[in-house]
């Protein structure tokens, strides 16, 4: 057997454990509760199928060639469109899926030891992206509404340690499926400013509320001082990663020379074919029946757990959209 000799980041990589989930998925039998895979069940078929072809059909050759690297502009023009807040097309970056974001972002802002806010407990995929750039992540106190604010600034740290950004995932959370208050958006908007901490914003969830809409992102709230997310996986399918980063100026620039180098750009295709199929407000009928399905089976999940658990000391938290319900065990 070869040896040969590797760089010191990669003695620090670990396999994921969300893929170790998922290898568990393939087993017959197994229903998985762990991993976050959408329902095959939500997946448009029939406007993929219609897309694919209109695509191939109007512009086949374009679509197998090469792109740019910031993306195709008709789905940055829609996504910009899609937004609660202004955006402009030029701030948005296709990415190949939220976890391209991710390592981009890494890339662009941390260095070995550079100090990183994260919820408690966060996402696990945002740590794994982040770790060939061996940060140190700092766990923030949180509640029901979200990261304390009397935390984040505590931990914060001074000088050379201050941290480089903090990563927050305010809509039905991953894993706790919380959801962060209005009042508790504010405040870390406005602490973040004050002390000059770059917020990213992972929102691959927010659609999929159940009842009520949330309340307005973080980068809504502050343009200059969020670095936003988003994704078509849970609302379309992850199969085709497409993801996209709504990026300040100062910083979208970097942020495209990293994806330059890593991908050169998102597979022209998919991002054709997701352009085709969420033209004509496709998606504001095909969601609200994404959010009809995940909240029956929040809601059985519920009946299960107050029927199973009662009279035992677990606790368990009723997310008002998204994926997730976190359970706490004694």
């Amino acid at each position: 057997m070869t040896t040969w000799t590797l760089a010191e980041r990669a003695a620090k990589m670990n396999s994921s454990a969300i893929r170790e989930i998922l290898k568990l998925t393939d087993r017959p039998g197994i229903i998985s509760m762990a991993g976050g895979l959408p329902s095959p069940k939500a997946f448009p078929l029939d406007a993929f199928t219609e897309a694919c072809q209109a695509v191939m059909q109007r512009d086949g050759a374009a679509a197998l060639q090469y792109s740019t690297t910031e993306g195709f502009a008709p789905l940055r023009q829609a996504i910009a469109d899609f937004l609660p807040w202004n955006v402009d097309p030029e701030q948005i970056l296709i990415t190949t899926g939220s976890q391209q974001a991710l390592d981009l972002i890494g890339k662009v802002f941390l260095d070995k030891g550079s100090r990183i806010l994260v919820e408690k407990p966060t996402y696990l995929g945002a740590l794994q992206a982040f770790t060939p750039m061996e940060p140190v992540a700092v766990g923030v106190d949180s509640d029901d509404e979200g990261m304390l604010i009397e935390d984040f600034a505590k931990q914060v740290g001074t000088g050379a340690d201050k941290a480089r950004l903090a990563y927050v995932l305010p809509n039905f959370q991953n894993p706790t499926g919380r959801t962060m208050s209005d009042a508790r958006r504010q405040a870390l908007v406005d602490k973040a400013r004050e002390l000059h901490i770059p917020l990213v914003e992972d929102n691959p969830y927010g659609d999929l509320w159940y009842e009520q809409e949330p309340p307005l992102p973080l980068a809504a709230r502050n343009p200059e001082g969020v670095i936003y997310m988003g994704s078509f996986s849970k609302v379309l399918a992850p199969g085709l990663r497409i993801g996209f980063i709504v990026a300040p100026k100062s910083v979208y620039g970097k942020l495209t020379q990293a994806k330059q180098a890593a991908d050169l750009h998102t597979p022209s295709f998919n991002q054709r074919v997701v352009a085709e199929v969420i033209k004509d407000g496709f998606l504001d009928r095909h969601v609200p029946t994404i959010r009809a399905m995940y909240k029956a089976q929040r809601d059985v999940m519920l009946m299960a757990l107050e029927r199973e658990m009662a009279g035992l000391d677990v606790k368990w938290t009723r997310p008002v959209g998204g994926m997730f319900l976190w359970v706490s065990l004694p």
